[in-house]
């Protein structure tokens, strides 16, 4: 039987980076309680999700039927190197322009053409970015390279 080994793997590595994350944030932070958390609380529960939701796609696939599909290569390296120029530029440029430079670099493979939906796309995240981070958690990350 041929199995679902891109399932079985990508589960696999969610659920051995999720217990990775935890373990470390349970050895490295104090815990806490559910009434007074603690720095490691968050990353610990969410460790534990990300684990869990691995093998909640790794185990169905040991028994589902697979077939091979290819490396979806570009759109990898767009949502990579989107990452990584959101952290680069977080600090210097600020939240609102790292976010639209992140999105219209993750966006680029895609195959839909056009510059507009691009545009539209990186607003409204740029603006629901603000919203969360800036507006509701009251974190206190630059917003604009003017605003550190």
């Amino acid at each position: 039987m041929k199995r679902d080994y891109h399932d079985i793997w990508g589960g696999g590595l969610l659920a051995a980076l999720g217990l990775a994350v935890a373990a470390w944030a349970w050895s490295s932070y104090d815990f806490g309680s559910l009434r007074r958390m603690g720095p490691g609380f968050f990353p610990t529960v969410l460790g534990g999700v990300l684990a869990g939701l691995g093998l909640a796609i790794a185990l169905p696939a040991w028994w589902r039927a697979g077939k091979a599909r290819p490396l979806a290569a570009p759109e990898a390296a767009g949502v990579l190197a989107a990452i990584v120029v959101f952290g680069l530029l977080l600090q210097p440029a600020g939240l609102v322009p790292a976010t639209v430079l992140a999105v219209l670099i993750a966006s680029a493979p895609a195959p839909k053409r056009g510059w507009l939906w691009r545009a539209v796309l990186a607003a409204v995240l740029a603006a629901l970015t603000w919203a969360v981070f800036i507006a509701g958690l009251q974190m206190s990350l630059p917003v604009w390279p003017w605003s550190r």
